[in-house]
Parts: C-alpha cells; sequence; structure tokens
C-alpha cells in the first residue's frame, strides 16, 4: 500500500500563503515555533519534527523561509526539512541548557538577513505564542531592541483550520489504523491485564499498519482513572465489570486522529448504562447539528442546554467539539464564547465526555465540515460494548 503524505508541492504553497498573511498584516517577518510535543506550525511548513531540542521557522513577507533548530539538530533537519535554509541556534537548545562553548550559533539577525529582511526598524510577528520560550523571546528583543513585536497566533488558525485534500487523506489513514487497533484490543480485553498492557496491543498494532507515532499518549482507563478528562493509563489490573475507556490514536505524516469509545468488561451496571447512553446521545446531536455556516457559539450553546434538559448540568466539562489535524487538540474551540463561522472544510473532533459521579466516559470520532452535514473520517461509533 502506497505511503499517504503531504506532498512537496504543499509545503510550498503554505509558506507562499503564510508569507502573503505575513504582508497584508504589515509585518516584516513572522516566526512560530514548535516543541517535541507540541510541533504542529513548524512541521506545517517544514516537515521537521523537533527532538530534545526545539525549533522555529521563520517567515518573510517576500515568501523566503528559513527553519532554526538546536546545536545538534543541524543534520538532522536538513536530512528532514523541506526548507532549506537551517540556521543553529542556541535560542533553540534543549532544556538541560548545555552551554555548547565550541558552538557559534546563528541570531535572529543571521536569519533574517538570510531571508531578505533587512533593517533594525521592522515589524516581527510571533504565531503561536505559547510555545515561544521565554529564552527566544528574550533573544528576539535583544537581537531586535528597535523592532515592533506583534503577536498573530489568528495567522496560524487561519492557515491551518481549514484542510487541504491532502491533510484528509492523513487523518483518514490515520483513522483506518486507529479502528485496526481499537479492535485489536477489544479481542486482548479481559479481567486480569493490565491498562498499559493493552496500550503495548495498541502501539503494536498501529505501528504494524504504518503509523509513525502515537497520535497522543494512548487512553487505556478503567474504573476511577476514567474519570480524568486528561490522564495516562497505568498498571492498574481490568476487573470483571469495569467500565473501560479506550482513546487510541495513530500519527500519519504528522496528522492525529483518535476515537474514542467506553466499553464494559462484563455488563454495564443500570447507571453506567444510563451515563454511557446520555454522552452517545449528545455526541450524536453534536455531529448531526454540524454544517458549514453556523456560528460555532450556537452549536456549543445547545450541546450546553442539551445536559441542563436532560439533568447532567453537574456532569458537563467542556463544549462539544475542537479542532484536530497535526496536533489532536488543536484551535479552534468550539465554546459558548466562540465567535466564528464553520467552513467547509475544518475539521473537529466530536469530544463528548461526561463526568459521572466515580467515573467518566467519552465518545469521540473526526469529522470535516461540508455544505450541510459533518462527514465522519472514521467509521460510524456508537455501538455500546459489553465484552
Amino acid at each position: 500500500m502506497a505511503r499517504v503524505f503531504i506532498p512537496d508541492y504543499e509545503y510550498a504553497e503554505r509558506i507562499k500563503k503564510a508569507a502573503a498573511l505575513v504582508a497584508k498584516a504589515g509585518l516584516d517577518v513572522m516566526i512560530v515555533n514548535s516543541t517535541e510535543s507540541d510541533y504542529a506550525d513548524v512541521r506545517y511548513f517544514s516537515r521537521f519534527w523537533p527532538l530534545f531540542e526545539r525549533a522555529g521557522v521563520a517567515i518573510a513577507a517576500n515568501g523566503d523561509a528559513a527553519l532554526m533548530c538546536g546545536p545538534e539538530s543541524r543534520i538532522f533537519a536538513a536530512d528532514r526539512s523541506y526548507i532549506q535554509k537551517i540556521y543553529p541556534s542556541l535560542y533553540y537548545r534543549e532544556s538541560a541548557n548545555p552551554a555548547y562553548p565550541e558552538f557559534k550559533g546563528n541570531t535572529y539577525c543571521d536569519v533574517f538577513r538570510g531571508i531578505g529582511v533587512q533593517g533594525e526598524h521592522i515589524k516581527i510577528g510571533i504565531s503561536g505564542y505559547l510555545t515561544t520560550t521565554a529564552v527566544m523571546m528574550d533573544a528576539l528583543r535583544n537581537d531586535y531592541p528597535k523592532a515592533e513585536i506583534k503577536i498573530v497566533d489568528e495567522i496560524m488558525v487561519s492557515l491551518r483550520q481549514i484542510k487541504s485534500e491532502n491533510e484528509l487523506a492523513c487523518m483518514r489513514e490515520g483513522f483506518r489504523i486507529v479502528e485496526l487497533a481499537t479492535k485489536a484490543v477489544m479481542e486482548k480485553l479481559r479481567p486480569g491485564v493490565t491498562e498499559l498492557a493493552m496500550v503495548g496491543v495498541a502501539q503494536q498494532c498501529i505501528y504494524e499498519n504504518g503509523a509513525e507515532y502515537e497520535g497522543l499518549p494512548m487512553y487505556v482507563f478503567s474504573e476511577k482513572s476514567t474519570s480524568h478528562a486528561i490522564s495516562r493509563p497505568g498498571y492498574r489490573v481490568i476487573n470483571e465489570g469495569d467500565l473501560v475507556q479506550l482513546n487510541l490514536s495513530a500519527k500519519v505524516d504528522g496528522y492525529s486522529p483518535s476515537v474514542g469509545i467506553p466499553v464494559c468488561v462484563g455488563k454495564f451496571t443500570p447507571e453506567k448504562r444510563r451515563y454511557v447512553e446520555f454522552c452517545l446521545k449528545a455526541h450524536e446531536w453534536t455531529e448531526k447539528s454540524l454544517r458549514a455556516g453556523i456560528k460555532a457559539s450556537e452549536i456549543a450553546k445547545g450541546f450546553y442546554q442539551l445536559y441542563v434538559d436532560n439533568g447532567y448540568e453537574k456532569n458537563f466539562v467542556y463544549g462539544p467539539c475542537h479542532g484536530t489535524g497535526l496536533i489532536e487538540v488543536e484551535a479552534p474551540w468550539m465554546e459558548t464564547s466562540s465567535d466564528y463561522i464553520l467552513q467547509p472544510n475544518m475539521t473537529f473532533q466530536v469530544d463528548t465526555f461526561l463526568s459521572g459521579p466515580s467515573y467518566g466516559m467519552r465518545w469521540e470520532q473526526g469529522v470535516v465540515i461540508r455544505e450541510d452535514h459533518a462527514e465522519s473520517l472514521c467509521a460510524p461509533i456508537g455501538k455500546i460494548y459489553e465484552l
């Protein structure tokens, strides 16, 4: 089977679009920065995924671009990056903070001059501000004390929220692999196994079927730990009658979809089944409500009202959807305060979490917004499993 990936021409198109937005914003240059765990903005333009060290991309209004990496990543970056201009810098070193006394690193001045940005009184945009470290910001201010620095997170949100057909293909392939992993785990799930042992089953399956990595740390939670909206699996032994939350994922060329379903090892108690069924009802309501042209806050308000009307107001944790793509959870979120309009080819995880008395559950799947509906990127979910 041919590998699914983002072709070179799409990276070129992304840089060209970003440069146009940089110019439109009145900037001379924009910087995006990434870490190993939150790699999306840098990988979006360069294909490069840093390890240990940080990485950044600078894009000039003139359309030229450069990749910045840590001192040890120069050869690694040159081997993997679409962007050919590469500048190793101490600003992007790892958190162990080595001094590298023999290394002469590049400054932001070196990088900007290399992509045709001249002068001191320039306008610099930072997009993806939360992944920019204090070290980077201090260095930028020291290198360009006369520059105007602005936070322009909206540029990356506008670029990444609308997916191309190549991006959708990567996501569909990820979902295909996740479905195989979910089936493999449920075949092995029984009393006496640990949460982490089931993670091992999922990991083996995704790598055997073409994933480059987990799209997020595999969720195999049982009983009390299912109440964690965000958590990690542990050594707990799964017992007869346990509620088990599966949220498995697979990364394909950076794209990181996941599928979430609650299952029971044995039979659900009447109380647990009631919670699972309402959670599924809320999930299905959201999926049927999504379409282009509707305001995101209207979906979120209707979703919250569904909890209120059914007596689950105190079990509500967060809104109905979040963006998805290179990171499983990415902007934009869908909340009661969200004022954006849904557009065709926006992608979301319909992520429905319900907090129970001493447990929780989540139904989750990925969709792409179409003119009059939301198209699921994976096989239908909704069957209530009692193993």
